[in-house]
């Protein structure tokens, strides 16, 4: 009888400290820890379970800079500001299509696909993605 009990007031105490942490974890939009709103690397209106799987390989960030020759992002999953330069080969994509350089400004979201020179440790962009094609 002593067992029983023990074990209902176990499962009880489970259930109570439970229930918080599910239902945190089940909010829409959250990365780890469920920060409702906030998706992939922290960061508000990204969503980890689309965009992320979808770019996989690719960095996160708001862009800081651009000029022709290069782009620098902030709020990167990096946690530092990072520099990419342009190549003759990289490819813009807004809102699913095909864009170009013009299309970016200070402020948008992208994903940047980038390539490391093994040698300068340069970053060169491959592909940017930006829009409501990111979602």
């Amino acid at each position: 009888m002593k067992l029983q009990i023990s074990l209902t007031g176990l499962v009880l105490v489970l259930t109570v400290f439970a229930a918080p942490c599910i239902a945190q974890r089940g909010r829409g939009g959250g990365g780890e820890g469920g920060n409702s709103g906030y998706g992939a690397l922290g960061v508000p209106g990204t969503n980890a379970d689309t965009a992320g799987s979808k770019y996989v390989g690719f960095r996160y960030g708001v862009v800081k800079e651009l000029n022709k020759d290069e782009l620098v992002l902030t709020k990167t999953d990096a946690g530092v500001d990072e520099t990419f330069k342009f190549s003759k080969k990289t490819k813009f994509v807004h809102d699913g299509k095909g864009s170009s350089l013009e299309t970016l400004k200070v402020g948008d979201k992208v994903w940047v696909d980038a390539a490391e020179d093994k040698k300068t440790g340069d970053l060169t962009v491959r592909k940017v993605v930006s829009g409501a094609s990111l979602m």
